[in-house]
C-alpha cells in the first residue's frame, strides 16, 4: 500500500503558471516548492502512522532538497488521467495526493484504512477537481475503466471521478472537501489562513510583495 504525492518538479516558468500574473514566474515556483514541502513532510508522518510506502509521482527532475524517505517514481503519460492512471498502474492499491493540501493530509489515514478494507475514497475539492483518490485495487483493466477519458481540470471533474467510480461497482468512502491553490485568490487565502508551515509563510511573502 503507498501513500503517493503526484506533483510537477518546481522549475519557475513551468508550476503554478496560473499564479503568473500577478506572481513572477520565480515566485509562482516558490510557492509550488513550499506547497510540495509541506505535503511531503504531512504523508511522511500519515505514512508512519499507516506503515504505507512513500512515493513522489513526479513530473521533471528530483532536486536536493526533496526528502530521500521518499521514492522517486517518474510520471507517464499526457493529461492528469493518464498519469494517474499510469501511477495506479506502476504502484498498485493506494492513494495519491495532489502537492497543495497538505492542511487536509492528515485524512490519509483514513483512505489508506478504507483501501486495507476493499474500499475506495476520493476528496473533493472546492474548485470542482478533487485533492486526493485512493483505490483498493488497481489492475490494469481496472485503472483504464476508472481514469480514461475523465475530463480533468474542470468544475466537474470531481463529481465525474466519483461517477465513474460508482458507476463500477465501487465502495467509495468521501474524504473531507478541502481547496487546493491554482489562482491568485487560492494564494491569498493560504496566506490568511493562520496555517503553519512553509507554503503560508511563502504565501504571505508573496502576496507582500506582489502588493
Amino acid at each position: 500500500m503507498h501513500i503517493t504525492v503526484i506533483a510537477k518538479a518546481p522549475v519557475p516558468g513551468q508550476v503554478k503558471t496560473r499564479l503568473s500574473p500577478p506572481c513572477t514566474p520565480e515566485q509562482a515556483a516558490q510557492v509550488a516548492a513550499a506547497a510540495l514541502a509541506d505535503t511531503l513532510t504531512a504523508v511522511e508522518e500519515v505514512a508512519r502512522i499507516t506503515g504505507a510506502r512513500r512515493v513522489l509521482l513526479l513530473d521533471g527532475d528530483r532536486q536536493e532538497w526533496m526528502p530521500a524517505a521518499f521514492e522517486v517514481v517518474a510520471q507517464r503519460g499526457a493529461g492528469l488521467e493518464e498519469r494517474l492512471r499510469n501511477g495506479f498502474l506502476d504502484l498498485g492499491p493506494g492513494v495519491i495526493i495532489g502537492m497543495e493540501t497538505p492542511h487536509i493530509a492528515v485524512a490519509l489515514t483514513d483512505a489508506i484504512a478504507a483501501a486495507r478494507r476493499g474500499v475506495d475514497s476520493i476528496g473533493l475539492a472546492t474548485d470542482g477537481g478533487y485533492w486526493m483518490i485512493g483505490l483498493c485495487a488497481a489492475s490494469a483493466s481496472v485503472a483504464h475503466a476508472l481514469f480514461d477519458q475523465i475530463p480533468m481540470s474542470g468544475t466537474h471533474t470531481g463529481l465525474a471521478q466519483l461517477r465513474r467510480l460508482h458507476a463500477h461497482g465501487r465502495q467509495v468512502r468521501l474524504l473531507p472537501m478541502a481547496r487546493d491553490l491554482d489562482t491568485f485568490d487560492d494564494l491569498r487565502a493560504v496566506a490568511e489562513s493562520g496555517r503553519t508551515g512553509s507554503l503560508a509563510t511563502v504565501a504571505a511573502r508573496v502576496l507582500a510583495d506582489v502588493g
